[in-house]
């Protein structure tokens, strides 16, 4: 079963108030995409709503969302009143999706938005607006992919061919953790001896193969 950052009824208001946000900050505030989502990313607030706190994913509107986190980080804007629209921007979509995002991948908004830009979420809108949003999920891993620093275990994996449910099986350590050492949100240096001797055995390799010598 695949592991989310919080219960599956909280999305579709995540993704209504931070759709609204970045549309109010962007169209209505005149504050530039990315260092709107740079401000979201490193206040309080981004990791609250991450973790579904109800208060951030249902308690509150776009507009005081926006408001909450400049006056976080010290950045000012203008007076304005909430402002809302039917019509939905492609600004509104871009958080829509990231929200969507961030949920189904259980990463935090700093890792998401650190490899991938709002400004270049922003230019997926065409043709992802009108897809299955899942479809925007299979491009955004792509995407981090891509551009994120491989893990030693990874680089292993991949030469040995295995998917991560593969390597799971063989070295009887749980795909999570594999995942985590993965993604870099748990060190494999600081593991059990145990859990490095099995995935070194499963990948045929030497345990300090798969000890990282630069921080990830």
């Amino acid at each position: 079963m695949a592991i989310h950052a919080y219960d599956e009824s909280y999305v579709t208001s995540a993704q209504n108030i931070l759709g609204h946000a970045v549309d109010y900050a962007v169209i209505t505030l005149g504050i530039e995409p990315d260092d709107f989502a740079n401000a979201f990313a490193v206040s309080s607030c981004s990791k609250q709503f991450a973790q579904g706190n109800p208060s951030f994913v249902a308690g509150r509107n776009g507009c005081e969302l926006v408001r909450e986190i400049l006056d976080e980080v010290k950045i000012s804007y203008p007076d304005k009143e909430d402002e809302m629209y039917l019509d939905k921007s492609a600004e509104y979509w871009a958080g829509w999706a990231l929200a969507y995002f961030q949920w189904y991948s259980d990463l935090s908004f700093i890792e998401i938005l650190n490899f991938v830009a709002l400004s270049e979420i922003m230019m997926m809108y065409e043709p992802y607006h009108e897809m299955d949003i899942l479809q925007f999920v299979s491009a955004m891993n792509e995407r981090l992919e891509t551009k994120q620093t491989k893990t030693r275990l990874r680089e292993k994996r991949e030469i040995s061919n295995l998917s991560q449910s593969e390597l799971s099986i063989l070295s009887d350590v749980p795909i999570r953790q594999i995942q985590l050492f993965e993604q870099g949100k748990r060190k494999i240096n600081n593991t059990a001896a145990v859990t490095l001797y099995k995935l070194s055995k499963a990948l045929n390799c030497k345990m300090d193969d798969l000890i990282e010598k630069r921080q990830i």
